[in-house]
């Protein structure tokens, strides 16, 4: 019986049929969960020693308290004993489809605008676990997945994954045989010490990481004693003629003190701009990148909407602002940090787009109503949206209670357009609609959360039990003709 075929059902639903991973510790295997029919990951540990037991527990901890994109989800958790004799820990989590970061090295080179993504992604996972007492200690290019989620329009998120060695506040630090763990290559002189690891251990492993992205070389190569005490005496070789920023970021993010690193909250800011500087004449323009982006982004996710489903009362909405303002494709949008996320659209096949000069002349970020007739007068070619090119637009910001912009309301048009004041009016008031509907479900889930009572999801526009603004688009224009419309709701 082949090594597969041995794995019974795990908990009676989870069933093993394929290896995907091999460890020191344990074997990883996609299976699925035959109760509902999700394809997952299951890492079952090969033994169950009193330190194999810990390590488990210490990940079950881990894991259990996180709950991020840029980090695997764990789902469920058992041990295996249909060998009383030797029972066998298990996670079970979600299954990443993708290729991870040591592999695509392994096989092609980086540009300047994939490794400040990655950095990205990864800097706002670390800021995430730091800020909730954890730290990694295991960063390396195999533990970093690149995940494509079926779409053609938006790029491969970074995800953090592994935590076995993870410590968090209340942990106790894991130690094999008296040796320190942590891939050799990536350690930070703090750890090769025997030294306790912090969160700046984790920024300096990402900066090697990231390092090697440019270079293709280990910073540290060598067995795993030369490897560690050589960067007790060395700095790696930054290339000085690396793009952008990266060179002094990379010195920073490496420095031997760990009291100057750089926060991974710091480095969420810095590749950001990297993002920017790396898209060359179709980067971010600078107005829209505000001083105050972390707090504007605080304010988008407040309300918990990015990479929702579809959601008829806000798609109502956009077809309302297309039909009064005889344009073919509207837009409700929220910007996030690295793209313009669509809440609701309507004449367009597109759920996301870069955050980028172009998408920002279509549906980005806007302080204030907009009306362009033609691109072409104002010197503008059409923009590309959705393989089809734009020529007019126009819209209003949406602008939460306390004044933050998080996204605009817009019209599209693939000619010329001229938007009359009425138009803008109109779609003023749509946001109007749009921000009042998003702080409805904000106030009922904070009441929700207060009283203890779970949940339920929002019921579809004009269901009779649910709490929408407006039934019909008639009742929508109605309410938009009386005295009752006000922009500032």
């Amino acid at each position: 019986m082949d090594e597969q075929s041995a794995v019974p059902a795990l908990l009676g639903r989870y069933r093993p049929h394929r290896v995907i991973g091999r460890g020191g510790m344990a074997t990883v295997y996609q299976a699925t969960d035959e109760t509902i029919g999700r394809e997952v990951a299951i890492k079952l540990f090969k033994t169950a020693t009193p330190l194999d037991i810990g390590r488990h527990r210490s990940e079950l901890r881990v894991l259990g308290s996180l709950n991020h994109h840029g980090i695997v989800t764990l789902i469920d958790a058992g041990t295996d004993d249909s060998a009383p004799d030797d029972p066998h820990p298990f996670l079970v989590m979600e299954l990443i489809r993708g290729r991870d970061l040591g592999r695509e090295l392994a096989e092609r080179s980086f540009s300047a605008r994939e490794i400040s993504e990655i950095a990205f992604d990864l800097a706002e996972a670390l800021e995430y676990v730091h800020l909730r007492g954890v730290v990694h200690r295991d960063i390396k290019p195999t533990n970093v997945m690149l995940v494509q989620y079926g779409t053609s329009a938006y790029r491969a998120r970074a995800k953090l994954t592994d935590f076995g060695i993870a410590l968090d506040a209340d942990g106790a630090r894991l130690t094999v045989d008296e040796a320190t763990t942590g891939t050799a290559a990536y350690l930070s002189p703090e750890v090769v010490r025997r030294g306790d690891p912090t969160p700046a251990s984790d920024v300096y492993a990402l900066g090697l990481v990231l390092l090697e992205c440019f270079t293709g070389e280990l910073a540290y190569p060598g067995d795993a004693v030369q490897s560690a005490v050589e960067r007790l005496v060395t700095d790696p070789r930054i290339p000085s003629d690396l793009p952008g920023s990266w060179s002094d970021i990379l010195q920073a993010m490496t420095d031997r003190d760990p009291s100057r690193r750089p926060t991974a909250a710091d480095l969420v800011i810095a590749f950001r701009h990297e993002i920017i500087e790396a898209s060359g004449r179709h980067r971010v323009a600078p107005e829209l990148l505000a001083e105050d982006e972390d707090v504007r982004m605080a304010a988008v996710r407040r309300y918990d909407v990015l990479d929702s489903g579809p959601d008829e009362s806000f798609d109502r909405i956009a077809a309302l602002a297309a039909r009064t303002t005889s344009s073919p494709i509207a837009l409700v949008s929220l910007v996030d940090g690295d793209r313009i996320w669509f809440k609701a659209r309507h004449g367009t096949r597109e759920q996301h787009v870069a955050r980028d000069l172009r998408a920002h002349a279509a549906a980005g970020l806007h302080d204030e109503p907009w009306a362009i007739a033609d691109l072409s007068e104002v010197g503008e070619a059409a923009v590309v949206f959705d393989e089809t090119g734009i020529r007019a637009s126009a819209g209003t910001p949406l602008r939460t209670p306390d004044g933050i912009v998080i996204g605009t309301l817009c019209v599209l048009d693939t000619a010329p357009h001229p938007y009359t004041g009425d138009d803008l009016a109109t779609l003023a008031d749509l946001a109007a609609l749009v921000m009042h509907e998003l702080e409805r479900r904000r106030a009922d889930a904070a009441v929700a959360t207060l009283l203890g009572t779970p949940t339920s999801p929002d019921l579809p526009f004009g269901h009779p039990s649910a709490p929408t603004l407006l039934d019909t688009s008639a009742d929508a224009l109605a309410w938009l003709e009386s005295d009752h419309a006000d922009p500032q709701v």
